[in-house]
């Protein structure tokens, strides 16, 4: 399982790029290991001629393919479009199907899904510390934003690896796998709790809202007479860690309120983001079929936007000087797909996603019928798929942490579209 495991552990290492314009396009050593992974995957598949994909999973993971080429050929400028077809093709089909071939049985599953813990506590015990130091990003004039290794240009990087182990823990925590060891559940529920600090402390509200629903989700498929004894201890361990413990409490306490005033007072941030977004409808109004093609929205933003849009977000801290970042995307995964890749490429991607939701609820429905021995796997899916989906809402593809993403579908996409002979091992 290594060429799986790699791209995830190798997130550990810290990223620096030269310039701070843009991580979309840049190479990470991440990125590097999950283009191994679908070389050898390719590799292995030629030599041994065994375990395809089956007709269902070829269909799924094969459809975005074609609106991501639509939206290239069509592009005004197909050469500089290239770059977004091969960050598409890596993080949406390639990378996920050779995950969903790679993996054997459950316990590959939980290999690689454990892999995310392990990253998630590194990069959020490095995030507190940048907290406690002060050495963190810069956030209203002071250098506490925990970022991770990612940097001050990244500051969801940090965020989004957090989340994916804390949803995986605490999936682990609920539902541990069969003939696990006895302490694997204080060890998860241990690592879940931790993993509330460092996100906290993140100040993503993105972040928070995806990975609170993302929770309930895991909860309730544990079952609800267990959700009714678990949400009251969360409840109030988040009170204890942010109210009791002081954990960032006043200004953590300013960014939840906030999310209630995006309408009312919003901050610059967000009346950016709303002018993006507005651009973003605009172009795809423009051309509905096909949008403006990959990489055309930075082109595209400032003819379609209003005046309230502001030249760029300020960056500082975490070991990197000021730096002034551009804003290359609407911060809406969902509104950047149909602007750049119109109703065919949305129709292809999102109607992707929602085949990967839906499978995923019917494997743990039959999994709990027929207590298949891979029903640990099934929340572990389910919260990673509602992430990603709620996240999507609020953020889009773009820097070191993105190549988790294809990883993520991969093995969403193995619960959700496997043969059962795939779950047999435990």
């Amino acid at each position: 399982m290594a060429p799986a495991v790699a791209p995830v552990l190798l997130l550990a290492v810290p990223v620096s790029y030269g310039n701070g314009s843009s991580t979309s396009t840049n190479v990470s050593a991440a990125d590097a290991a999950s283009a191994f992974l679908v070389l050898f995957c390719a590799v292995r598949l030629l030599r041994r001629r065994a375990r395809p994909l089956t007709p269902a999973a070829a269909v799924v993971l094969g459809a975005p393919a074609v609106g991501i080429a639509v939206a290239t050929v069509t592009a005004g400028d197909p050469f500089a479009a290239l770059p977004g077809f091969v960050r598409y093709l890596q993080i949406f089909v390639l990378v996920p199907a050779a995950v969903v071939l790679l993996l054997r049985d459950a316990r590959d599953f939980r290999v690689v899904a454990g892999s995310f813990v392990v990253l998630a506590v590194i990069q959020g015990g490095f995030g507190v510390y940048q907290y406690a130091t002060r050495t963190g990003a810069s956030y209203r004039g002071s250098d506490i934003r925990a970022v991770g290794t990612f940097g001050p240009t990244d500051v969801m990087g940090m965020a989004t690896v957090v989340a994916y182990g804390l949803v995986i823990a605490t999936a682990i925590a609920l539902r541990p796998a069969r003939g696990a060891p006895r302490r694997l559940r204080p060890v998860a529920i241990g690592f879940a709790v931790a993993l509330i600090v460092p996100l906290a402390l993140s100040f993503s509200r993105g972040s928070w809202i995806a990975t609170l629903l993302a929770c309930l989700a895991v909860v309730l498929c544990a079952g609800f007479r267990q959700a009714f004894r678990v949400l009251p201890a969360a409840v109030a361990l988040g009170v204890v860690l942010v109210g009791g413990f002081g954990v960032g409490t006043q200004l953590i306490q300013q960014r939840v309120s906030s999310i209630t005033q995006v309408t009312d007072a919003p901050d610059q941030s967000v009346t950016d983001r709303y002018t993006m977004w507005a651009a973003a409808v605009r172009m795809w109004r423009a051309e509905p079929v096909t949008g403006v093609g990959l990489k055309g929205f930075p082109a595209h933003r400032d003819g379609d936007s209003s005046l309230g849009l502001s030249s760029g977000s300020d960056t500082e801290g975490a070991g990197q000087g000021y730096r002034r970042q551009p804003l290359l995307s609407p911060h809406n995964m969902y509104l950047l797909v149909l602007s750049e890749q119109g109703l065919i490429g949305a129709t292809a991607l999102i109607g992707s996603w929602a085949a990967l939701l839906v499978g995923t609820v019917r494997r743990l429905v039959a999994a709990r019928r027929s207590r298949d021995a891979a029903e640990d796997c099934g929340p572990v899916a389910a919260g990673l798929m509602i992430w990603q989906a709620v996240d999507f809402l609020y953020g889009d593809i773009g820097g070191p942490s993105t190549a988790l993403s294809g990883i993520v579908f991969g093995l969403v996409a193995w619960w959700a579209l496997a043969g059962p002979k795939t779950s047999s091992g435990v």
